[in-house]
């Protein structure tokens, strides 16, 4: 295993680089998919949103047609996430995310010989109620990025898969006091569901301003 020290820009250009060179095909039931479907997962302190933002105009430059969706627009009604409280982090890692809503309005129809028709936010968890979003239309050699924690381990169909990676002691000093009790589910997150192993790419961002990729993981 080798660590290899990168500057937030230049790293940035090899991930809109190496996603904008993966695969599709445009045949109707073709074994590859007309579309790209990546994840970028990370604790909320790893800034999963704020990373595939950066990779939205630089896949656009290479003449990829893009569309952004948060796991965060997907959470669960209230009733549902918080029936066990406000601060359980088991009830985080196995009840928060609405894998079926995922499944059925944005991964699916980007399997090979899928309708291409995505729903960007199916629930606002701010106001506890549906998001207004209509459908959109990923034309074929498009690319879904979708942002958040916890992704993996969960069946969800991803082509392609950042894991934005930090150290316990890195998670806990860059998590919000108010945060801290979801500490127990990255930690159960990283013994379960092996997100280093997982993923294609795995980014240390131990210090936010000097990412490093790990390579032969």
């Amino acid at each position: 295993m080798r660590v290899r020290a990168v500057s937030p820009d230049r790293l940035v250009t090899e991930l809109a680089d190496t996603i904008a060179d993966l695969p599709t095909s445009t045949r109707p039931g073709a074994g590859t998919s007309a579309w790209t479907r990546v994840a970028v997962d990370g604790a909320p302190a790893a800034h999963p949103d704020r990373w595939a933002d950066a990779l939205t105009e630089p896949l656009r430059e290479r003449g990829r047609a893009v569309v952004r969706v948060r796991a965060e627009d997907y959470l669960r009604p209230a009733s549902l996430r918080l029936e066990r409280g406000r601060e359980d982090p088991d009830v985080l890692y196995e009840d928060w995310l609405d894998d079926a809503g995922l499944i059925r309005e944005v991964l699916e129809p980007l399997d090979p010989g899928g309708s291409g028709q995505v729903l960007p936010a199916l629930w606002n968890a701010e106001t506890d109620r549906a998001h207004r979003a209509g459908y959109v239309t990923v034309p074929p050699g498009g690319v879904l990025i979708l942002s958040g924690s916890l992704l993996l381990g969960r069946w969800l169909p991803f082509d392609f898969v950042v894991h934005l990676e930090l150290s316990p002691a890195a998670l806990a000093r860059q998590t919000p006091e108010e945060q801290r009790w979801t500490l127990p589910a990255y930690d159960r997150y990283a013994g379960e569901a092996e997100p280093v192993q997982a993923a294609q790419v795995v980014v240390r961002l131990d210090n936010p301003e000097r990412p490093a990729v790990v390579e032969g993981s």
